[in-house]
């Protein structure tokens, strides 16, 4: 039994790894299509800081979502590139201006641009991204055109509004986690989803199949961004490319802090809370209160809402009218979402 059992996993991680090497193909071809289209002209104050954000890595989750999509709906994956440079784009975008914003030293484990540069620029930059992003979409024909922006400018304005949830939630004590939940989903899992679904409208396939894999993307993001939390405060700096504890160090209610707010003593409550009322910021701060995270089990009850918000995605597959190899790949990359150190 035990040797069916080894056989049974090398099986399954066999599959798991080829299920990688895909996802890696996509990438490398995405990045491809980034460096043709994406380089430093004048003014170059302007447009290096927007070379350097796009260069220095990153998952490029959302644009491969796109492409993987298109594809798995057997459209053209050539007609998605320029989606899919739109969605990243529009993403690194929304990380220059969220460093200023939470004055952040590091991105993906190298300066960030108001550091490198100035507030300024990374303002000026960030503008300029936003404009290039819808750019991306002119060559599109009308019908196509007009369903990619209607749900590109939505989903740009709910990032926005999440973005203002999460700002709003550092000054107030009385964020519940379903509160959370919608911030996480409209700051980071609308532009998954939406990733997702533009590679369905340019596959063209009828609107209801396009909402179900949007479905798919808003469950996987919202573990996706769980996932993020963890990681911001349990994970590896050298791997997770950001200063680790930025978040205890910034006061984000995150999950992560909510539900130690609803489970630990008094005692602890009140630490946290008198930590969180503070601006001051200190690898104390950091220590003490992931001591208190890890007492009232906080890291193996994120990892159970992890599981459950990819558990939801999954179900949504199960409606997919597509066939089987197809949403095995999906799953196996959502699995990989969850097991992920960076």
């Amino acid at each position: 039994m035990r040797f069916f059992n080894l056989l049974l996993m090398m099986y399954f991680y066999s599959k798991f790894q080829l299920i990688m090497k895909i996802i890696e193909t996509y990438k490398e071809s995405f990045v491809d299509y980034l460096n043709e289209k994406i380089g430093v002209k004048e003014p170059t104050n302007l447009y290096e800081p927007i070379h350097y954000i796009l260069q220095i890595g990153g998952k490029r989750l959302r644009p491969v979502l796109t492409l993987m999509t298109c594809e798995i709906f057997n459209g053209d994956i050539k007609k998605a590139y320029d989606a899919a440079l739109a969605i990243e784009i529009f993403h690194n975008f929304t990380l220059v201006h969220d460093d200023i914003m939470d004055s952040a030293p590091i991105r993906r484990g190298f300066e960030t641009v108001h550091k490198k540069w100035d507030v300024n620029t990374g303002i000026l930059s960030g503008d300029a991204m936003l404009i290039i992003a819808y750019q991306c979409f002119e060559n599109y024909e009308p019908v196509v055109y007009q369903k990619l922006m209607k749900l590109f400018s939505k989903t740009a304005l709910e990032v926005c509004e999440g973005q203002q949830l999460d700002v709003d939630f550092e000054s107030r004590n009385d964020v519940t986690i379903p509160r959370y939940i919608k911030m996480i989903t409209y700051k980071t899992s609308v532009l998954v989803a939406a990733a997702m679904k533009m590679g369905a409208i340019i596959a063209k396939v009828d609107d209801d199949e396009a909402e179900k894999i949007y479905d798919f993307g808003l469950n996987l993001g919202i573990a996706f961004q769980l996932q993020d939390d963890y990681l911001d405060t349990f994970g590896d700096e050298a791997l997770f490319g950001k200063q680790i504890g930025g978040d205890i160090s910034e006061n984000k209610k995150t999950f992560l802090y909510l539900k130690a707010i609803e489970l630990c003593g008094q005692e602890d409550k009140e630490k946290l809370m008198d930590f969180y009322a503070s601006r001051a910021q200190s690898n104390t701060k950091v220590k003490e209160v992931t001591r208190i995270f890890e007492k009232n089990n906080i890291p193996e009850i994120t990892k159970n809402e992890i599981a459950f918000y990819t558990n939801l995605a999954f179900k949504e597959l199960e409606n997919l009218n597509i066939d089987a190899d197809k949403k095995e790949l999906l799953k196996n990359f959502g699995l990989g979402l969850m097991k992920r150190t960076i």
